[in-house]
This record gives structure tokens, sequence and C-alpha cells, in this order.
């Protein structure tokens, strides 16, 4: 039996590795950013576990979340993808992702990689929060408002402020356990490259 201390929702086996072994952890790859962003898009309006589920077939659908080859997608590929029952099947979400593709590509040309353009939001160094519960953790924050407003000026979509938050927890640009979960520490300590 797993008697580690984690945080309060990750209850079932796949919520539970990904907390365990993703979630809050920094991401400094361009292309797991995109997956990130993309993914929490695809979130919007169902749960996080659906997504994790779907997960393996959205690396597939949307060719190993590569941003290049995603901007390419025509609308004959992207009227595949809504016949694809293994993603969430919503021509908003899949013509964003490849619009979002676009812009992820023209951050790329402007920054160098994204990676340095959304760390920025954070002065390149996670903001380590120190909540006792989950009730206390936020759904937004000035950061996440700031990169929100940024990406829509950008031309990015399905990155309202909660999106912008919920990618930022995914990708340690902020360290969202509570201090009683054992991942708490240990994401701290990890090695964090600016």
């Amino acid at each position: 039996m797993n008697t580690k201390q984690r945080c309060r929702w990750a209850q079932t086996p796949l919520g539970i590795a990904y907390h365990d072994k993703e979630w809050g952890r920094p991401v400094h790859d361009d292309r797991m950013l995109f997956e990130f962003l993309i993914l929490e898009g695809a979130q919007a309006g169902l749960s996080w576990e659906t997504i994790l589920r779907k997960r393996a077939a959205y690396i597939k659908a949307f060719s190993g979340f590569d941003p290049a080859r995603v901007a390419r997608f025509s609308t004959s590929r992207v009227a595949r993808l809504l016949d694809n029952a293994a993603i969430v099947r919503n021509r908003l979400k899949i013509e964003g992702a490849v619009r979002n593709a676009r812009a992820f590509l023209d951050v790329q040309r402007e920054f160098g990689t994204f990676d340095a353009y959304v760390w920025g939001f954070v002065d390149g160094s996670p903001r380590v929060n120190r909540w006792r519960s989950h009730r206390q953790v936020p759904a937004r924050t000035a950061e996440s408002d700031a990169l929100s407003r940024d990406l829509k000026k950008r031309g990015f979509t399905f990155v309202g402020s909660t999106i912008c938050y919920a990618f930022m927890q995914a990708v340690g640009m902020v360290n969202d356990h509570t201090v009683d979960c054992f991942r708490y520490r240990e994401v701290g300590q990890l090695k964090h490259r600016v």
C-alpha cells in the first residue's frame, strides 16, 4: 500500500502517477511546453483525468506535439481529427491547437525558444507557494493574468487565465504541491535551469 502523503487531487492510479512523476516539475523543453499548452486547452470544461486517459491518443493525433508539424495541419487533417473518438472532438479546440502551433512558432522566432518567453512571466524561477490545503490554491494569479493577456495578443486561443495557471502548475512555473505532500520538497530541490 502506498502511504506517501500527496496532494488531495491525486486520487486515481493515473492521477497519482502524473502527480508523482510530472506535475510541478520544471519543464524547459519546448515540445513538452507545447504539449501541456494544448492539453490544458483541451481540458477546458472537462476533468484532467479525462485528458490523462486520452493523452497517448493526443500524442499520436498531434504528431508527437511537434509544433511545426501541427502548424501545417490542413482542413482535411482537422476533419479527420474531428472523427477521432480517442481525443476530445471539439472543433474549436482542435482548430485552436493548430492556430496555437502557428503562434508558438512565432514566439520561438521572436524569443529563440518558447521556454525563454514563458518563464519570463515568473522571472525565470519557479514561484514557491506554501499551501496547507488544496482549497487555498488560487485558480489564477497576476502572473497567469499577464501570461493569458500576452498569449491572446499573440494569437493564441484557449489560454484564459485559469488555463494559464493550470499550465504554469503543470510545467513547474509554480510549486503548488501542498506543504505536506512528499513532492513539495522534492520539486523544490530539483535543479532549475534559468
